[in-house]
């Protein structure tokens, strides 16, 4: 019985119903924003959410008794019941936050769908190099603050009067919004060199920098790819490994017959 169960979970048909039923509530939680439609359509919006629940909670129930404890195993098993437990939490006076968090159960594509699931390994399997990362730009971000505080601060104290405007305005500046008529030029008005710290900074940050965030997470979404495909591999070297053995015994017993 179990193991049919478990056939029945992990089918792709299986699959791609619960994709389905997941991207129907999300439109449906979406649609629930307007009031005019809800008006109109509230009764068969609302009935389709609580069809959706029923089916993820039948989803996970069948998982457990497929899976057991093996289930919470799986982290992203935890994960699709953490936000199927948060939906049947009552939403009264003191749970209405919840009703704007329902529509987290749209995240559970991330868990059905694997190639989802491979850019999320990926970006976690890329952490330790976004931490090197992330502490280079905040020495960067300190360093040029710094100097623009005491070069700039004086004439300029709303962008550059203290460590955390500037830091504010670095950043305004590093994502590259209205950073030259909105604060380079007039800056250069009064400092006709300014030009000479920030268009290195812009250089440095927004170039350099964020771009190696995007190089880290690349090569660790690739190392991921490349890491579950050596597992494919394995798995089907390992299963015709056992046909070998098995043929190799049935022609040993049919020899002996002979």
């Amino acid at each position: 019985m179990r193991e049919r169960v478990r056939d029945f979970v992990e089918a792709k048909r299986f699959e791609h119903a619960i994709t389905a039923v997941i991207v129907i509530n999300a439109i449906g939680l979406g649609l629930e924003t307007s009031p005019a439609i809800m008006a109109r359509w509230g009764g068969i919006i609302t009935s389709l959410d609580r069809l959706a629940i029923a089916i993820f909670v039948v989803e996970l129930t069948l998982k457990l008794f497929a899976y057991r404890l093996n289930f919470f195993r799986n982290g992203w098993n935890v994960f699709d019941l953490v936000i199927v437990t948060a939906a049947l939490v009552p939403a009264s006076q003191q749970f209405s936050v919840l009703r704007a968090l329902r529509i987290l159960r749209a995240l559970r594509l991330i868990s059905v769908v694997p190639s989802m699931r491979k850019v999320i390994v990926g970006l976690f399997s890329a952490i330790p190099s976004i931490g090197t990362v992330i502490v280079m730009l905040v020495l960067l971000f300190y360093i040029s603050a710094v100097m623009a505080t005491k070069l700039f601060g004086g004439a300029f104290p709303d962008w550059f009067g203290s460590l955390g405007a500037s830091l504010y305005s670095l950043f305004q500046i590093m994502t590259l919004e209205s950073w030259s008529m909105g604060i380079v030029r007039p800056v250069m008005e009064v400092y006709p060199y300014a030009w000479a710290f920030f268009v290195p900074f812009i250089l440095l940050t927004s170039f350099i920098v964020l771009n190696l965030f995007i190089g880290v997470i690349v090569n660790a979404m690739s190392e991921a790819t490349d890491e579950e495909a050596h597992d494919e591999r394995e798995e089907i070297l390992h299963e015709l490994r056992g046909l070998r053995a098995e043929v190799s015994a049935l022609r040993k017993a049919a020899e002996k017959a002979d």
